[in-house]
């Protein structure tokens, strides 16, 4: 796509009864859509004992990944913004239950119903202000917070997003550990620019060895271990212990900025082309309160 949707319209205005048809009937995206839901629900780690889950699909639309939900024996219940999208899931006389609303406002369920839940390309629609009131971190912060109270101990959330930027994952990632998630960051196909998928695999509970991150799958489809990607800074799996990584603070020189950083800044104007003063005895010398 030329523009990621979530820049052009708020979700419930850009998918509407058009979009949302045009969505639904094209193969292609039927066929990512389901990829994306298979694995997350991997990610999801559920028991193979045969007993159904009931999961949550947050951003379901018209019921893609609901119906691979369905396909591997759970039930689920759906949540979406846009009403257009739950009519097409209604048409299609979806297995699964469909809730209207704004994940950025709360999700409403009641503690401790859900089993597990997916999202597949729809929280990072939550890092925009759509409208005057949309504070993107309070709505994060309302949006992980339900999250975290409605899943039953243990249960874990997959969330597949496409973030615009490394600050953008960062921003996601600090609220739902700010919830009381563990767990982190899960990328499939890191070196690759086209297929690259990041999932966020969060945990409800502190710490244990059922929040271990799993590897992402590299170019070959299987696993692709940390020591891989460790060479780039941004596809580094990130976890739970990054909350307390202290930040490197910047010293600031109470006098200002020393008489040679002037000079050599003055220096590359120069060699730009451009118009300096000269250098003098006052060159970087702080003035007086009054004169």
């Amino acid at each position: 796509m030329s523009s990621r949707p979530e820049l052009q319209a708020p979700p419930e205005i850009f998918y509407d009864d058009t979009e949302a048809r045009k969505y639904t009937s094209s193969s292609r995206i039927a066929e990512i859509q389901t990829k994306l839901s298979e694995r997350a629900l991997e990610l999801l780690a559920l028991p193979d004992d045969g007993v159904p889950r009931l999961l949550l699909d947050i951003g379901c639309g018209s019921g893609l990944s609901g119906e691979t939900i369905t396909e591997n024996g759970h039930q689920w219940i759906g949540l979406d913004i846009s009403q257009s999208m739950l009519n097409v899931a209604l048409e299609k006389e979806v297995e699964g239950d469909l809730l209207l609303g704004d994940m950025g406002q709360g999700l409403g369920l009641r503690p401790g119903v859900i089993d597990g839940a997916i999202s597949i390309s729809a929280v990072q629609w939550l890092c925009n202000a759509d409208k005057s009131s949309h504070e993107p971190r309070l709505r994060l912060k309302a949006f992980f917070g339900s999250l975290y109270r409605c899943l039953a101990r243990g249960a874990r959330a997959v969330l597949q997003v496409y973030p615009e930027n490394l600050a953008q994952r960062e921003l996601i990632l600090s609220y739902a550990m700010r919830a009381g998630f563990a767990g982190g960051v899960v990328v499939d196909f890191p070196h690759s620019t086209k297929s690259r998928k990041e999932y966020l695999v969060l945990t409800c509970g502190p710490p244990s060895l059922s929040t271990t991150i799993p590897n992402g799958k590299g170019e070959d489809g299987e696993s692709c271990s940390d020591d891989e990607s460790s060479g780039d800074e941004e596809n580094q799996t990130v976890c739970i212990s990054d909350r307390h990584r202290p930040r490197k603070k910047q010293k600031i020189n109470k006098r200002g900025k020393a008489r040679e950083w002037v000079l050599r800044k003055k220096e590359q104007m120069r060699r730009k082309g451009n118009v300096v003063p000269p250098d003098t005895k006052y060159t970087a010398r702080k003035r007086k309160s009054r004169f």
